[in-house]
């Protein structure tokens, strides 16, 4: 049984009108240069791809990946959302 909270069910609703699973997703974060390492020792393998903002301070973090169901996107989301002042686009 799979629970749900309210942004996360809208999200799963969302995701499954425009996705036929499994599909490939990309996830896209910004997070500080200080904070990179530990967001991407919590992603899971896939196609990662890594630029650093013009200043430094800051980098773009995509993840290309073949998903399984919508629950697994959520699941990704829950596992980096401790990530300090991570932004997930």
């Amino acid at each position: 049984m799979e629970i749900v909270a309210g942004s996360e069910k809208s999200l799963k609703s969302k995701l499954d009108e425009h996705y036929s699973w499994p599909s490939l997703y990309k996830f896209k974060f910004i997070v500080p240069v200080n904070s990179q390492s530990h967001l991407i020792e919590l992603l899971p393998d896939g196609d990662l791809s890594i630029k650093k903002s013009r200043n430094g301070k800051y980098s773009s973090i995509s993840l290309k990946r073949n998903i399984t169901s919508s629950m697994e996107v959520i699941d990704i989301y829950r596992k980096v959302r401790g990530v300090e002042n991570l932004i997930s686009l």
